[in-house]
């Protein structure tokens, strides 16, 4: 393979770059962050009740009695973060659980793992109960040209209207037909020039 020839995608491309962006497609496939909110949410609120924080030669231990709800919680947030990543469906009812176990750990646990892991909690419910997968774009047929203005309205297809050249506003512009008169395009039976009924007015 000479200089000038292009690399492959996904097969002389390093492995970096096809591990990154097949991640990019996992990941716009699901709440990625909304599952990464919530487990991340999951560690203060089961970590603080068990840790012992040293100060010189006092140890402050920081359990309560509620230990056993702590690892609860932070083991569900845990679990329901996951699911978020692998069972996208159940993204509701993993988002409003997130949600009231953030709440329960304000009182079971050190104030919600000293409010960190409650409000990650919160985030991640919130942005999992208005995550929407997205819609794939419409294709435009290969045969029709996307026209930007469109049809003007009350146009009949087929004839072709131009501009009036005494109009100077374009709010105002009035359109006639190029049919070879000059005439208005009277429909009212009034002017019979242009053939619309063939009536003369009854005066």
């Amino acid at each position: 393979m000479s200089a000038e020839t292009p690399a492959a995608p996904g097969r002389d491309e390093h492995y970096l770059s096809v591990f990154r962006r097949n991640f990019r497609a996992w990941r716009g496939t699901r709440p990625f962050w909304a599952g990464l909110f919530v487990t991340l949410a999951g560690f203060p609120i089961l970590y603080f009740p068990y840790a012992n924080l040293q100060l010189g030669h006092v140890t402050l231990a920081m359990a309560t009695t509620a230990g056993a709800g702590s690892l609860i919680i932070g083991v569900l947030l845990f679990v329901l973060g996951l699911s978020l990543w692998f069972q996208k469906h159940v993204r509701t009812f993993a988002g409003v659980a997130a949600i009231l176990l953030g709440l329960v750990s304000l009182p079971v646990s050190n104030f919600g793992g000293f409010v960190i892991g409650f409000l990650l909690a919160l985030v991640g419910g919130a942005m999992a109960v208005s995550w929407v997968p997205g819609q794939p774009p419409v294709s435009q047929p290969p045969g029709v040209p996307a026209s930007a203005g469109g049809t003007p309205e009350g146009a009949v297809p087929g004839v072709a209207f131009t501009k009036d050249t005494a109009a100077t506003d374009s709010d105002t512009t009035v359109l006639r037909p190029v049919d070879g008169t000059d005439g208005p395009n009277d429909l009212s039976g009034t002017i019979p020039v242009n053939g619309a009924n063939g009536r003369h007015s009854a005066g």
